[in-house]
């Protein structure tokens, strides 16, 4: 066997809602998630090779690295595109051979045809043998691809040695693959398909003991594109597996993930998650407009009364973090103040709102490409203030009523107001105790200086601090942590 050196890199991420970039801050860390899709490739690879993975988003880059290399191994998302290309120059100009794969290279081949040396399109596992192979034999393709999607009950657990843990706020595995809905705006679809694809329990338990035994002892992301797509494998083999696990070991994790909204239709798999230790689920509602929920293709937030349906899911110890989108072609200039006003009067305190793009893959991509309303690619900034579609609504109109829409919803008056909301309604999970470390400490006593003495919150920040110490006292660890993420939510609205 060839003895190969490889260095994986993970570009990094620009100031982003989902960076969490303000709000690692109070805790010392440096990034939110590890870069997985790596992690797991990185298990495929030779135990004797040499394998080094560079996260930019703690790590620098340096040239020593890099010349030290055989191949340089990278993938990315959108968001990442331009550090990925300032990275692949580096190694371009130091004639390091790049092998990119990930959603980024898979949709966007075309944007590296002169900088990518090899390019793995698609999902890796399955094609990793022959890649490694032919590595081995210096015969490298131009082109990976597979036809199909992978049987991803045979995916390999991540390779975490590789990781710093203590550089994250959080870790994430994968229980599953595609989602069944066909949602106009989303590219899952042709990324990752319509058909759910899922793990079984033995992979899920071993992945989770193996991060156990990293040390790592707070929250986990199931980065599924929808949790809950295959429901009767989840509360028949799955979900009593976890639950028995985390009884086993104290309750070590908590959970968070995305489901879609007919996840309220189903009491026992809202139970169940909550008892294996889910506190979070992130939701795509879209938009509180019937005939723009509609054009979204977004049928199964229409079938359920979508205020019932999230109150039902929030009574049952869940935080909602909704995903919300302005620029519709139906949407009408009331719909600033319509969303605001759902988003209140819900208790969504995290309520990711961004402008309508297209993303390549997607069919609101090919309807718009047929209609000429296209202007280059998706930025992957969730809260970017353009967008690559030509809007029927008023650019400049669209644009102003999104900076204030966001300005508001993220003041202290409105986030603190739809904090409470929430707060009264919260069930704190009753089967682990709050994990109580120096890094809860010392989030704590920052929060008090940063928000409480001299932040802009101050005032809100102190009227729910005592509010909820003495009314609502098992929700006092999670006042803390929204308060952050207030924070750093409205860091970022104030740059819009």
């Amino acid at each position: 066997m060839i003895f190969l050196n490889i260095l994986m890199v993970y570009p990094s991420y620009p100031e982003t809602f989902w960076s969490f970039k303000h709000a690692l801050k109070f805790i010392s860390k440096s990034a939110a998630l590890p870069p997985l899709g790596l992690l797991t490739i990185a298990s495929y690879l030779p135990k004797e090779w040499n394998v080094k993975l560079i996260d930019m988003n703690y790590q620098k880059l340096q040239i020593e690295d890099i010349v030290n290399s055989d191949y340089i191994f990278i993938s990315a998302m959108a968001v990442q595109r331009e550090s990925a290309k300032k990275v692949i120059k580096i190694c371009n100009d130091l004639k390091i051979p790049i092998v990119a794969g990930g959603p980024l290279f898979t949709m966007e081949p075309d944007t590296f045809q002169d900088s990518v040396d090899y390019f793995v399109l698609g999902e890796a596992e399955e094609i990793m043998e022959e890649l490694v192979n032919d590595m081995q034999e210096k015969s490298l393709k131009r082109y990976y691809a597979k036809p199909n999607f992978c049987d991803i009950g045979k995916t390999l657990p991540p390779r975490w040695s590789l990781l710093n843990i203590k550089k994250y706020g959080s870790m994430s595995i994968q229980y599953s693959r595609g989602c069944p809905y066909n949602c106009e705006f989303c590219d899952i679809s042709a990324l990752n398909g319509k058909k759910p694809r899922t793990k079984n329990d033995r992979q899920v338990i071993y992945e989770l003991q193996t991060l156990y035994e990293t040390g790592w002892r707070r929250s986990v992301f199931f980065v599924d594109d929808n949790f809950i797509s295959n429901k009767s494998k989840l509360k028949k083999e799955i979900l009593p597996e976890i639950i028995k696990w985390q009884k086993e070991h104290d309750y070590p994790f908590s959970f968070y993930t995305e489901v879609s909204i007919d996840f309220s239709n189903d009491d026992e798999l809202m139970n169940l998650m909550h008892d294996a230790g889910f506190d979070r689920v992130f939701i795509g509602l879209e938009t509180p407009d019937v005939d723009s929920l509609k054009e979204a293709n977004k049928y199964q937030n229409l079938k359920k009364d979508l205020q019932e349906s999230i109150k039902k899911i929030q009574s049952h110890g869940f935080e909602i973090q909704g995903g919300f989108i302005v620029g519709f072609d139906n949407d009408k200039p009331t719909i600033f103040d319509k969303m605001f006003e759902f988003i209140q009067n819900n208790g969504i305190v995290t309520a990711m709102v961004g402008i309508l793009n297209a993303p390549r893959g997607s069919e609101l991509y090919n309807r718009l490409l047929k209609e000429n309303r296209l202007k280059g690619e998706i930025s992957g900034n969730n809260v970017d203030v353009n967008t690559n579609i030509i809007p029927k609504m008023n650019f400049d109109f669209l644009i102003n009523n999104y900076k204030n829409l966001m300005n508001k919803l993220y003041s202290p008056k409105y986030y603190y107001a739809r904090m409470k909301k929430f707060l009264v309604n919260y069930i704190a999970p009753n089967n682990s105790k709050p994990k109580i470390g120096l890094q809860e400490i010392k989030a704590f006593i920052k929060s008090i200086f940063v928000l409480g003495i001299f932040g802009k919150e101050r005032k809100h920040y102190w009227k729910t601090f005592f509010w909820g110490l003495f009314k609502k006292p098992q929700a006092f660890p999670k006042f803390i942590t929204l308060s952050i993420y207030g924070y750093h939510f409205r860091k970022i609205s104030s740059k819009l």
